[in-house]
């Protein structure tokens, strides 16, 4: 069965470890998974719900939803900023849990992963954005985690792809996705 995953990354710097991170998991999804990275997060204008209105939705937005509502599964890569989710990522969530009742997550699988500066590889932003997932109608998978402390000097020289132990880990996430895809279609 082939799975169609969007990817969201929650860093929009060029050299970002997280797109880096995502970059490989395209590159070592296993066979019938299919791994889009949505380019574009930068020109999604905030939510407003004034702009959520036939004939005044924008164009980044509409083609954030219409790459959302593509995919069988979703797979998010946040970086932590102060602690948090980033503006970003967050964003990308609300634009794609409206319409109320319409929620682009509504059943689909979805998993958040990461890496960070810090210490603990930016748990705390994943887990706000496992918590936004579960509400905006995701099918969380709350166990499957990888959070990869210190990419500053971890992934100075080496690319995520590279790294024996991210890619090992990197690689279960995504059949976990797949996995979890093809379990519910079954069902």
């Amino acid at each position: 069965m082939s799975v169609r995953i969007l990817a969201l990354v929650g860093s929009l710097r060029a050299g970002s470890h997280n797109r880096q991170l995502a970059e490989a998991a395209i590159k070592l999804a296993p066979e019938g998974a299919e791994i889009e990275l949505f380019e574009g997060l930068a020109e999604v204008p905030f939510y407003n719900e004034d702009l959520d209105v036939e004939g005044k939705v924008p164009a980044a937005a509409i083609a954030l939803r219409e790459a959302a509502g593509r995919a069988d599964a979703f797979l998010l890569f946040s970086p932590e900023y102060n602690g948090t989710i980033t503006a970003v990522l967050k964003n990308a969530i609300d634009w794609l849990s409206r319409p109320y009742g319409a929620s682009a997550f509504t059943g689909k699988a979805a998993a958040v992963v990461g890496t960070a500066f810090g210490q603990f590889g930016g748990v705390w932003a994943q887990d706000e954005a496992r918590k936004a997932l579960g509400i905006a109608g995701a099918t969380v998978l709350e166990d499957v985690k990888l959070s990869v402390p210190g990419s500053v000097t971890r992934f100075a020289e080496t690319h995520p792809v590279d790294d024996a132990e991210v890619a090992a880990q990197l690689t279960e996430v995504v059949a976990r996705l797949h996995t979890q895809v093809g379990t519910a279609s079954a069902s």
